[in-house]
């Protein structure tokens, strides 16, 4: 398919800083994987001073696929794909040393964080969930604003804020004794290093020559600052976004960094891209009269050259359980009339709690399904596992991971000789696994819980030895063989048919492992140390973001929807207090949720049907809601509400039933 102008201008325009304002459905990808095969072959930049940066794994592997298709494997060689933390840890692994970290860090993930938290704060909060998760929000948020627990206890003036920096900087320290990382200091140290380090920064400059970034208006204050440190002051970049879609405020993200730009760069170069290839002329109208009730840093407006296409449905329904009837109806009734796929169709939600009541009908209904979001592939408890082993065998240091599997499976290790060896721990002021070594533990524990700790650290470290210095593959599969973690599933699983599929996955894992250990034609072989590094860094982006698989109708939060297509969509609980939520409403942040709004029309391409309910349950208690004012907010000629329905005409009718006699016949080979 041709470039339109717009896009041939994004693709062409490589002399300074550049900002590609690219609405729904508007082909950036194609533009991105463009100017960069334009790089190469036209402006003869070797591919390996070229990186582009987005926010999830699948979106780098989806733009490295369409290079691919355009570049030859030579011209692409080098060529830099990844998310933002990607490139973080490969900038903090080319600089441990002068980042104050001991090679073979660890990575911590969300339940590391939180676990770690939990044992700073015992006394204070006991436990407790919603203090746990407001202080890890708030490390989160400090870190993402490139502030560090010093700075802050400065600054703070109450009591409670002097408390939490304490936290901060007492969990700062542990990381630091754990040789540990959290997900947030992926992007708070390299911005950092590159700001405070001119040889560092000078290095990696040199590297990469020109820098394209997706999803721009989702970047926080230290990704920004992160950019503008690598591109320097050679200033050739190109940054795609659309603030029409900024949708994520509540992990950080600055849709005033589009603002900023301009303000930082007087020369950036504004390409609007307003022609939309996805959706039909009145999902667009719709669109765009919706998003005009938002402020805006630069107006633009979406058109599309398809058919203008079926009005858009409002379908009201007495409560929930109704409106999940009515809608899981419509589709069944629609995909017969229609002959189309269950996979064409899409169901939207503000809250994942909406879900529910919709699953139970599919079932029902004997509908495939898929829902996003559902247990990720390391969040299962064999992989975990297994997981922690290879990071304790990586860091003796991570005190998470050894609690974990030092009695998984029985070592006959329990809780009282766990408390005695933490305590121990804690005298000498050392991490777990070193107190497990030491030879004043024999006054600490006694008979064979001495034993049982001594042995285990033991083969830890005779195992991590052996990885760094024989067959590191051969290691890694002699370890799961060893601790005979197969005959402990077989024990502790629910069934036989469990503990194999559990098996079933470690294989999976094994094969991950020693295919990274091996290193493919486009990455290179990598130690135990990276792999470890590389596969929590890869649960963590990955976690929600699940492949769709077989023809199954689609649910998941308007937030998970971001960037996908479907013909057929809806969009149910559209009320006031469910969108826009009642907490954007008390906080004043309704252009937040007209921006999701705005996110959940654009994702149909044919036809969009909206549902509400006129009672619905919320907290033990029956709730009349108001219809959503968004509603109200689209144009009353392209919105067709149901109690407004003109009646079929007898032709109509007539026809439709024409119509699915035909389907049924097809459908039974008639």
């Amino acid at each position: 398919m041709k470039l339109n102008p717009a896009q041939d201008q994004a693709v062409k325009f490589i002399s300074g800083p550049c900002l590609v304002l690219a609405g729904a459905g508007s082909g950036k990808t194609r533009v991105i994987t463009n100017k960069i095969a334009h790089l190469v072959r036209e402006c003869e930049m070797p591919a390996r001073f070229i990186a582009a940066v987005t926010f999830t794994n699948k979106a780098a592997r989806e733009m490295k696929e369409r290079v691919t298709q355009t570049l030859s494997k030579a011209e692409a060689r080098g060529l830099k794909v990844s998310t933002f933390h990607t490139l973080g840890l490969n900038i903090i692994k080319s600089n441990v040393i002068a980042l104050g970290l001991k090679p073979g860090f660890s990575l911590f993930d969300d339940k590391d964080t939180m676990a770690l938290l939990k044992d700073l704060t015992e006394v204070e909060y006991d436990g407790d969930k919603d203090l746990l998760k407001f202080l890890q929000t708030s490390i989160s948020n400090w870190k993402n604003d490139l502030l560090l627990p010093e700075q802050l206890l400065k600054t703070a003036h109450s009591q409670e804020e002097k408390q939490l920096a304490e936290y901060y900087r007492q969990y700062q320290s542990h990381l630091r004794a754990y040789n540990a990382l959290d997900f947030d200091d992926l992007i708070l140290m390299p911005t950092l290093l590159l700001k405070h380090n001119e040889a560092a920064r000078l290095k990696i400059q040199s590297k990469i020559k020109y820098l394209l970034v997706d999803e721009y208006q989702d970047t926080n204050t230290s990704q920004y600052d992160l950019v503008k440190l690598l591109v320097g002051e050679r200033r050739r970049f190109t940054v795609v976004g659309d603030d029409d879609q900024s949708v994520y405020s509540w992990r950080g993200a600055r849709p005033k960094n589009l603002q900023l730009l301009q303000e930082d760069f007087p020369e950036l170069n504004v390409i609007k891209l307003e022609q939309n290839y996805r959706s039909s002329g009145r999902v667009l109208h719709c669109a765009n009269i919706l998003i005009q009730n938002n402020p805006h840093i630069f107006d633009k407006t979406l058109f599309s050259e398809m058919a203008y296409g079926e009005t858009l449905k409002v379908v009201v329904a007495k409560n929930e359980d109704h409106e999940a009837e009515r809608v899981i109806a419509e589709l069944i009734a629609h995909k017969f009339i229609n002959n189309t796929h269950f996979e064409d169709y899409a169901i939207l939600y503000r809250g994942n709690h909406q879900s529910r009541v919709f699953e139970k009908l599919l079932m029902t209904n004997r509908i495939p399904y898929k829902i996003s979001g559902g247990t990720s592939f390391f969040g299962r408890p064999e992989i975990k596992d297994i997981m922690a082993y290879l990071r304790l065998v990586v860091n003796q240091d991570d005190d998470n991971a050894l609690l974990r599997i030092i009695n998984t499976p029985n070592r006959g290790i329990g809780r009282a000789t766990l408390e005695k060896l933490g305590n121990f721990a804690n005298e000498k002021q050392t991490t777990m696994f070193s107190a497990a070594c030491d030879d004043d533990l024999r006054g600490v524990l006694a008979g064979q819980a001495y034993f049982a700790v001594s042995q285990f650290s033991r083969w830890i470290v005779e195992v991590s030895d052996n990885a760094v210095r024989g067959d590191t593959e051969a290691v890694v599969r002699d370890l799961i063989k060893s601790i005979g973690y197969e005959e402990w599933l077989y024990e502790h699983s629910a069934s036989p048919k469990a503990a194999e599929m559990a098996m079933a996955n470690i294989s999976t894992l094994f094969k991950w492992v020693t295919n990274m250990l091996k290193g493919t034609s486009t990455e290179p072989a990598m130690s135990l140390s990276e792999v470890v590094n590389r596969l929590i860094l890869r649960d963590m982006m990955e976690r929600g973001e699940d492949e769709g698989d077989g023809d199954q109708v689609q649910l998941m939060t308007l937030h998970a929807s971001k960037g996908l297509e479907f013909p057929y969509v809806y969009m149910v609980g559209m009320e006031e207090g469910l969108l826009p939520h009642q907490s954007s409403i008390d906080e004043d942040n309704v252009e937040e949720e007209r921006r999701l709004a705005y996110v959940g029309i654009t994702r149909a391409q044919r036809e969009l049907t909206f549902s509400i309910a006129r009672e619905r349950r919320q907290y033990g208690e029956v709730i009349n809601p108001e219809p959503s004012r968004f509603l109200y907010e689209l144009p009353s000629d392209d919105v067709e509400w149901e109690f407004d329905k003109p009646q079929k005409t007898a032709e109509e009718r007539q026809e439709t039933g024409v119509k699915s006699i035909a389907n049924l016949r097809g459908m039974l080979g008639g």
